[in-house]
């Protein structure tokens, strides 16, 4: 029965598997060469694949850049306020909306910026903020 055992499981957990996990992993060495990959140790490579989970959002908060506003403005100390009142899950959705992703890149975690910047509108009541995500930048209207 152990031999029958060994057996069974090695062929669910190995052999059944084994043509699509190659192909798999063919076409992954194709785009990431496994020899580049050896430097990093894995808990290195996870976070440049993965991501930052945790946040420093105060970090954050100082490392915007303004457009058509001044840190001390009424409405970017009343965005910070709210933001800050907000709970985790939802300061990651408002990066996912910045962004793209609700996760900052594994190796410019201090570096990350993002800008807001004020649309400029006639009537800014009107009109919603809206993000350009491949440059990171937040426009809220006054």
């Amino acid at each position: 029965r152990k031999e029958f055992v060994d057996l069974y499981v090695n062929y669910v957990f190995n052999e059944s598997i084994r043509k699509p996990f190659e192909d798999f992993m063919q076409g992954f060495l194709r785009g990431c060469p496994a020899r580049k990959w050896k430097i990093f140790l894995p808990v290195e490579l996870q976070l440049i694949l993965q991501g930052h989970t945790k946040f420093d959002w105060h970090l954050l908060e100082q490392s915007v850049i303004y457009i058509g506003y001044r840190k001390l403005d009424r409405t970017i100390r009343n965005f910070w306020t709210v933001f800050h009142k907000l709970p985790e899950e939802k300061k990651k959705m408002f990066l996912a909306f910045l962004s793209g992703s609700d996760r900052i890149p594994g190796y410019v975690l201090e570096h990350f910026t993002f800008c807001i910047a004020d649309p400029q509108v006639e009537n800014p009541d009107e009109m919603y903020p809206f993000a350009n995500t491949c440059r990171h930048i937040l426009f809220l209207p006054k």
